[in-house]
């Protein structure tokens, strides 16, 4: 087979990023999505400090500033001032928000600890005094019981098996949206599903019956269009109208469609809040423990899933109640 250099390096970003990004792939098993949002990053990041420093006319086009030449002199000059120029860019000129800009920290801090300790490129790490935005506390966005009744009951049209199937799989398994345009059929085993989550780790779902109900009833209808279906996608268990894989565009045209028919009055309804919801409505009615949500949800960390612990309000209502103090007159 004929190797493609252009798969491992881009010949548009500076030689010591494209050393970084490959690390993240084949050492750190980054996932081609994070390692995306971490090139783009770096590519805002360069090229910001390009027309910060004075190195291009400020009437130049920012998409088209080149960055291909920094080399290690350039980077062994930055400095945290600058980290936090580019901060300072990202938040009044790009509108980013405190997510995005502890994104791009995150980013920096990663890039830089790469360039000190793995690639030895500098000798001084300018982000290891950076802090991270604050970011305010938010309780997730989700549907209640019948409101996630509700959106089900709405789902029609030429493709409804299949909507209803991936409706259904969301809300009932907490999948992301990666991970269930993903899904293969051969991974689907009685009543489990082997799927490859955040950080390319394989995690095993467990299929209610509910969920195994709407995979049958929807591989019903797509075995009559199986020989039309695209070779490299036969194993592909959600098909488009394209006849290959689903993207994840698709979905998310296709969950705002069926919310605003729901008459749901969620603006930018995500797939994601549909995972929130399948966590909450576990947590909420399963007795499910943290740490068990936690593998369901194929979280890194426990801190993450500690979210769904403070949605119930009705529990925190009757716990309040319950106090034996309540009854005093």
């Amino acid at each position: 087979m004929k190797y493609d250099i252009k798969q491992a390096f881009d010949s548009d970003i500076p030689f010591e990023v494209n050393n970084f990004l490959n690390y993240l792939g084949t050492i750190r098993g980054k996932s081609k999505n994070t390692i995306y949002n971490y090139k783009i990053d770096l590519i805002l990041f360069f090229r910001f400090l390009k027309l910060y420093k004075g190195l291009v006319s400020n009437n130049e086009d920012f998409n088209n500033i080149k960055i291909n030449d920094i080399d290690n002199r350039f980077i062994e000059t930055i400095s945290l001032s600058d980290i936090y120029a580019f901060l300072s860019f990202v938040e009044n000129y790009r509108h980013n928000s405190a997510y995005g800009r502890a994104r791009k920290v995150a980013t920096l801090r990663s890039f830089f600890k790469y360039l000190t300790g793995k690639a030895k490129i500098i000798k001084e790490n300018p982000t290891l005094e950076l802090e991270s935005p604050k970011i305010s506390k938010r309780n997730p966005v989700y549907l209640t019981l019948d409101e996630s009744k509700k959106l089900l009951s709405v789902i029609d049209g030429p493709f409804c098996e299949r909507d209803y199937c991936i409706i259904t799989l969301f809300l009932n398994c907490g999948m992301r949206l990666s991970e269930l345009v993903s899904i293969d059929i051969s991974k689907i085993k009685g009543d489990t599903l082997t799927i490859v989550g955040k950080g390319n780790k394989e995690r095993t779902v467990y299929l209610n019956d509910s969920c195994i109900r709407a995979i049958n009833s929807y591989l019903i209808e797509r075995n009559k269009i199986f020989d039309k279906i695209h070779k490299e996608d036969k194993d592909a268990l959600f098909i488009s109208r394209k006849l290959t894989r689903i993207n994840k565009r698709t979905i998310e045209l296709m969950v705002k469609k069926y919310v605003a028919k729901a008459g749901l009055s969620y603006e930018k309804f995500t797939p994601h809040k549909l995972r929130h919801t399948a966590a909450t409505l576990m947590y909420k009615y399963g007795n499910v423990d943290i740490r068990s949500l936690q593998q369901i949800l194929g979280h890194e960390s426990v801190s993450t899933t500690q979210i769904y612990t403070h949605v119930d309000d009705e529990k925190l209502r009757e716990a309040v109640k319950s106090n034996p103090l309540n009854s005093l007159e």
